[in-house]
């Protein structure tokens, strides 16, 4: 059984093999106190098909573990796998070629290119990554996000709401094994954002990408499979199948006075 876009659904694409691994990672920044432990010896295994949220307070990791997973910043040591591949023992080419086949990227600032109309914007995975551009799928996404109408408008002539949805469709095009959201909803006002979170939990649903998805806020995490909690560079706790109470509540006893003021 497949779906319309050739992949199974979520519950019968596991072959077995992690979405996304991490063993014994590492990373530390040099600040102006001395040298940070952003990330202190992380394991985490993410099956595929399934939505995980990321939070803790602020300087706990949480962008460190996304770019780390995402293959965007190496760690000092540790390994991290995609679909099995150990990334971190890729050269530069390859791991940039690997990111654009495989991964899809979400960010808060939507970061669309605004010289490209929202077409071009969508099938920029595609034209960097020098497969063909599929422009009847881009409009089949654009059309599932809502702005079937756009694709000759410039990201300039779009709300907030709908330059997202231009770079949720734009990070789906590739079909993408894992798609990595950093506050993709951060900018957005409640509605727009549970449109997204709505678009995201599709991706997992219907098309079978693994979501991991970095956030603040608790309703967004709600809509989430897991929710991981960072504090000082280490994951410490987690919760299956969340509510915005339950989260904010995990979030309340990270940020409390008496959780440490290390976090």
């Amino acid at each position: 059984m497949t779906t319309e876009h050739g992949r199974p659904p979520a519950g019968r694409w596991h072959d077995g093999t992690p979405a996304v691994e991490l063993r014994a990672v590492r990373r530390t920044y040099k600040g102006r106190q001395g040298t940070v432990e952003a990330l202190r010896g992380v394991d985490l295994v993410l099956g595929k098909g399934t939505f995980s949220a990321v939070m803790g307070p602020s300087g706990s990791g949480k962008s460190s573990l996304l770019q780390c997973a995402a293959g965007l910043d190496r760690p000092e040591s540790g390994t991290v796998l995609l679909g099995g591949q150990d990334i971190t023992a890729l050269g530069e080419n390859r791991l940039t070629r690997l990111r654009r086949r495989r991964v899809g990227f979400v960010f808060q600032s939507f970061n669309l290119l605004p010289s490209l109309t929202v077409l071009q914007n969508v099938l920029l995975p595609q034209r960097l990554s020098g497969e063909r551009q599929d422009r009847s799928r881009a409009r089949e996404l654009l059309a599932q996000v809502g702005l079937p109408d756009h694709a000759d408008r410039r990201p300039g002539q779009l709300s907030g709401g709908q330059q997202q949805r231009v770079a949720v469709a734009r990070a789906l095009i590739t079909r993408p094994e894992v798609v990595f959201a950093d506050e993709p909803t951060g900018a957005l006002d409640t509605r727009t954002a549970q449109e997204v979170l709505g678009l995201l939990r599709q991706a997992v649903d219907v098309m079978g990408a693994t979501v991991v998805m970095v956030t603040h806020d608790p309703a967004a995490a709600s809509c989430a499979d897991r929710v991981l909690f960072l504090a000082d560079g280490m994951l410490v706790d987690e919760l299956s199948r969340p509510d915005a109470r339950s989260v904010a509540g995990r979030m309340a006893a990270l940020t409390g006075p008496s959780a440490g003021a290390a976090a």
